[in-house]
């Protein structure tokens, strides 16, 4: 199988499982903020694994200055980080709070979480890409850690933009839409990926830094929220969870 092929495939699972988070929501509302629970840490473990286990080492490999891997790096953290504060959508929200904030008019806050899901969509497009264009195993597990904290951003998404106006139909298909820039994000790379000498490689340490900051800043904070005890060892499960699946998939190298 071709590259290219196993990059839109790729992204085109991305796409569709943010729409089955939403369209779970949609049917199952309840039995999937059980799941919410778990897929939060899972999340969170997936990204720091596919972080440290195979972006980090391969930005490290392929740069030949350790320094330059740093840079790009510290990039991803600060870039999401002023993303955030620009487009005035925090994703360390959870549910609840997003749909009390009082800061912007309803319909303001449905613009703001479409323009900021398009962008952070489109990123994921060009993260995924560029780690197919690594290897297939580095793509493997970016993607696999991509679709684990796109449900529940999709479904905190879903849930503003009802609170914005939308009716449930034209909410799930602006979410959809919004899914697709990750099409545009991945063919952005293929088009720029045989002309800029070490693009591809600089992709790898800046991604790094997009998935430690959308997890220690994002996605930790939700799990700081819920004083309940019981919930500790599931969360510390979870997280170990998908540690170890981005672990694993380090055989398949």
């Amino acid at each position: 199988m071709s590259i290219i092929l196993y990059i839109f495939l790729a992204v085109a699972l991305v796409s569709l499982f943010s729409l089955i988070g939403i369209v779970t929501v949609f049917f199952r509302e309840d039995k999937f903020n059980k799941a919410l629970a778990f897929l939060i840490p899972l999340a969170i473990g997936a990204l720091l694994g596919d972080a440290f286990f195979h972006l980090i080492p391969e930005a490290f490999e392929e740069i030949e200055n350790p320094a330059t891997a740093s840079l790009l790096l510290s990039l991803g953290v600060i870039s999401f980080f002023f993303l955030e504060k620009i487009l005035r959508w925090h994703h360390h929200h959870s549910i609840s709070d997003k749909i009390s904030d009082n800061h912007a008019t309803p319909a303001h806050l449905g613009h703001m979480v479409l323009a900021s899901d398009a962008f952070h969509n489109f990123i994921d497009g060009v993260i995924i890409a560029a780690s197919f264009l690594v290897s297939v195993p580095v793509g493997i597990a970016t993607t696999i850690a991509v679709i684990l904290h796109e449900i529940p951003q999709e479904v905190g998404d879903f849930g503003v933009l009802i609170y914005a106006g939308y009716k449930k139909s034209t909410a799930l298909f602006y979410n959809f839409l919004s899914a697709l820039t990750a099409v545009v994000g991945a063919a952005l790379v293929l088009v720029l990926g045989s002309l800029p000498e070490g693009f591809i490689q600089g992709v790898l340490p800046f991604a790094a830094g997009v998935f430690i900051y959308i997890a220690c800043s994002d996605l930790v904070p939700e799990l700081h929220k819920q004083d309940e005890k019981k919930r500790l060892l599931p969360e510390i499960f979870g997280i170990g969870l998908g540690i170890f699946a981005m672990y694993l998939l380090l055989f398949l190298e």
